[in-house]
């Protein structure tokens, strides 16, 4: 029987921006089609104007709702029928409410099963998705998850607690084990201070780290951050939980500066987008280099394929095949008056027959 193919939920991000060079471009090769089931969660007016601006001949189909989507074709969902003006280039609110529209209504699809993975165009922000997962930064040889993201370093201090990073620690334990098939994952956690023995380090960080341990997670740290990057101690580790944003993606971008994947852990399906913002310097050029976006679609595709297949075995768990071994203390409790009464019995019966007469001589 014939594999269903990924249905892959696709937002426009900001229209303003490169988001529908990126998607036309990903799908300029028919071929794209045999991996997966592209949904567009845009507008049609916006996308045949970007489409007849980049020159491209990417054909789609309108739909109105998920229920439409058929495999083997590029599917287009109308998130609204209001008129928003193009200026590709500029940073409008417009284009950013646009944006939103399209996420809305893709997160709305989410919730009910609408698809199996989902892949982010550029945007300013995911907030609500990060704020409801955990953004994760992948690119080889590191992938680096953020405790807290999106505030300054004050507002870190106030937000972080020994709760939090076992919440966020749980979300990442999860995404490698279910989407990326690691076994049994290996996660350094970073120290917030530098020389990882303040106060947030010793009751905040260090509690929750030996919560962990002790639920079965292999958690080590609190590693200082300096140390951690400039001694490569990340080549032992599955992943990294850094404290704050920069505290683990500047390292990461330093050591591979090409194809990072930001990946979004914690929902309903694999979510992830390229390492493009909005970029709308290259906006309308038609100079943007799709390869990073492409890559983010694998990874959703693979995480969507290995979710299921680790899922699978845990949906239909086999009976038990043993027998629960039973007391029989009462039984053997009753059983022994029996044989002692039985005894008695036997014995009472003999000293009840009668003597046989002694042979006179």
């Amino acid at each position: 029987m014939e594999e269903k193919k990924i249905r892959v939920a696709i937002t426009h991000g900001n229209t303003n921006g490169i988001g529908y060079e990126l998607i036309f471009k990903t799908f300029a090769e028919p071929e794209m089609l045999e991996l997966c089931t592209p949904v567009i969660y845009g507008s049609p007016k916006l996308a045949t104007y970007h489409r007849k601006a980049l020159g491209t001949e990417t054909m789609f189909s309108i739909i109105s709702s998920a229920d439409e989507v058929r495999d083997g074709r590029i599917n287009l969902i109308t998130c609204f029928d209001e008129e928003v003006k193009v200026e590709l280039g500029n940073a409008t609110d417009e284009a950013r409410k646009a944006g939103d529209k399209a996420l809305g209504k893709a997160v709305a699809d989410m919730k009910n099963g609408a698809y199996d993975a989902l892949l982010l165009g550029p945007l300013e922000t995911n907030a609500s998705l990060e704020a409801t997962g955990l953004q994760l930064l992948m690119a080889e040889p590191l992938r680096v998850a953020v405790a807290t993201s999106g505030m300054s370093m004050k507002d870190v201090v106030a937000q972080l607690s020994t709760d939090l990073i076992i919440r966020k620690a749980e979300m990442l334990f999860a995404m490698l084990k279910r989407d990326l098939r690691v076994g049994n994952p290996r996660v350094a956690v970073l120290a917030l201070n530098s020389n990882a023995d303040g106060v947030e380090e010793r009751e905040i960080i260090t509690p929750a780290i030996q919560k962990l341990v002790a639920s079965g997670k292999q958690t080590y740290g609190p590693f200082a951050a300096s140390d951690f990057f400039g001694t490569e101690k990340y080549h032992s580790f599955d992943a990294v939980l850094a404290m704050y944003y920069d505290q683990g993606v500047a390292p990461l971008k330093a050591l591979s500066a090409a194809d990072n994947i930001v990946y979004v852990a914690g929902l309903l399906v694999p979510c992830a987008a390229s390492c493009y913002g909005p970029s709308f310097e290259l906006a309308g050029h038609n100079e943007v280099d799709e390869a990073p976006f492409r890559q983010a679609l694998y990874a959703v595709i693979d995480a969507a394929r290995n979710r299921k297949n680790y899922d699978a075995p845990l949906a239909n768990p086999l009976p038990k095949l043993y027998h629960e071994k039973r007391d029989e203390s009462e039984k053997v409790r009753f059983a022994i008056p029996k044989k002692r009464e039985g005894r008695e019995n036997e014995k009472n019966d003999q000293q009840e027959q009668p003597k046989e007469p002694k042979a006179e001589a």
